[in-house]
């Protein structure tokens, strides 16, 4: 019996490695096989000799044991008939070395496969880096375009805040009055402009001791007599666009009280600036004197036609040809030729009349007016016909006059 379980054991065996499975596949149980068999056909002779302790051995061991063995060589026999069932199937002529190709083919298979699988899962890796990477270039790309944005929106705005300004420095300098060293006696430089047309000429519009006036009610008292002590003189002469004026030389003085002043200039208006009780004459002669300090004292003599004026006719063949070129006197000129004989005046403080319109001027105006021919008033007005300054407000100024 034993001679029979071993013979069918090698059976098996031969069957097993006949199907030329893979040894890996089929080993452990080929293994348990072969010594099984080894086991079996091993004589009871060759067998140790049992010791008295393992007689007593229970018999449920022995059975155990070779239950175990029959149900391994039973799993081993099933797996020999399911090998070889699954080799009949095959063509008929095919060869072991096809057999072992396919069994490789099929371990390639699943090797690509593998393979496949690990290529497919480095794609998907590789496209979640290139689409974060993507990503991350859009939302730089949206930063920058936000940054530039902003960028932009802070330049517009500066540049709309500096528009802003000079506009609005423009609309001030719009608003403000215009500088200018300009002035006339008519038209949009005119005196009622005066004020407005150089910040320097101010008083001329908010001054409230302006010239000229119209004379009234002056306190008849006892005034100083004036001592003019003028001399024949060389002088220049210019046309300044605004009048005929004669710049004399030095040496001409005249003295009120106790206080010296210098001619220093006269010149002419048409028709007179002052008045006297509300009638003024056809011109004017300005005597222009500083005294200490630069304070101004001006002296004026009215002119009525009549007897020619040997002063006034020296003036005027000498105009010069070209206004604001001055010219140097040919002979020399008296300036006493241009006072009448009496000496009674009106005296007020005021103004320059003409630009910059300075206050604390001393006036004194002679009550006796001076004659000049209607050919010399004729020549006069040709050059200016209007270059007199407006009466201004008294403003309660105190106006004295002679007895």
């Amino acid at each position: 019996m034993r001679h029979f379980i071993a013979l069918f054991a090698c059976s098996l065996v031969m069957l097993h490695a006949s199907a030329n499975e893979p040894a890996h596949a089929a080993k452990p149980e080929a293994d348990a096989a072969k010594k099984l068999a080894a086991d079996i056909a091993k004589p009871a002779s060759a067998k140790p000799v049992e010791k008295p302790a393992d007689k007593a051995a229970p018999a449920a061991d022995k059975a155990a044991a070779d239950k175990a063995a029959a149900l391994a060589i039973a799993r081993a026999a099933d797996k020999t008939v399911a090998d070889k069932a699954a080799a009949d199937k095959e063509p008929k002529g095919e060869k072991a070395a096809d057999k072992t190709g396919k069994t490789s083919a099929a371990s390639a298979d699943k090797a690509a496969s593998a393979i496949s699988a690990a290529s497919e899962e480095d794609a998907e890796v590789d496209l979640s880096v290139r689409i974060a990477e993507r990503l991350a270039e859009m939302r730089a790309k949206q930063a920058a375009r936000v940054a530039a944005a902003a960028k932009a929106k802070k330049a517009a705005d500066a540049r709309r805040k500096k528009e802003a300004a000079a506009a609005a420095v423009v609309a001030v300098a719009a608003a403000a009055p215009k500088i200018s060293n300009h002035w006339d006696y008519e038209g949009e430089f005119g005196p009622e402009n005066w004020g407005k047309i150089n910040p320097a000429w101010s008083q001329c519009g908010a001054g409230k001791r302006q010239s000229p006036i119209d004379i009234r009610d002056g306190m008849k008292v006892s005034l100083d007599e004036i001592d003019f002590n003028y001399r024949f003189s060389d002088y220049t002469e210019v046309d300044n666009g605004k009048t005929v004026q004669v710049n004399l030389a030095r040496g001409n003085f005249m003295t009120i009280g106790n206080q010296s002043y210098e001619l220093v200039q006269f010149h002419f208006h048409r028709p007179s600036e002052e008045k006297i009780n509300g009638k003024g004459t056809e011109m004017v002669i300005h005597l222009e004197h500083r005294g200490p300090g630069g304070k101004l004292a001006i002296v004026a003599v009215l002119l009525e036609r009549g007897r020619a004026n040997d002063a006034i006719q020296t003036v005027w063949n000498n105009i010069p040809l070209e206004k604001n070129q001055q010219v140097a006197s040919g002979e020399p000129l008296d300036p006493m030729e241009l006072l009448p004989e009496r000496r009674e005046y009106y005296t007020y403080m005021g103004s320059q009349t003409t630009p910059p319109c300075t206050e604390n001027v001393l006036w004194i105006v002679m009550k006796q007016p001076m004659t000049a021919s209607p050919a010399q008033m004729a020549l006069f007005s040709r050059l200016y016909p209007l270059n007199a300054r407006p009466l201004q407000e008294s403003e309660g100024r105190m106006v004295k006059e002679s007895h």
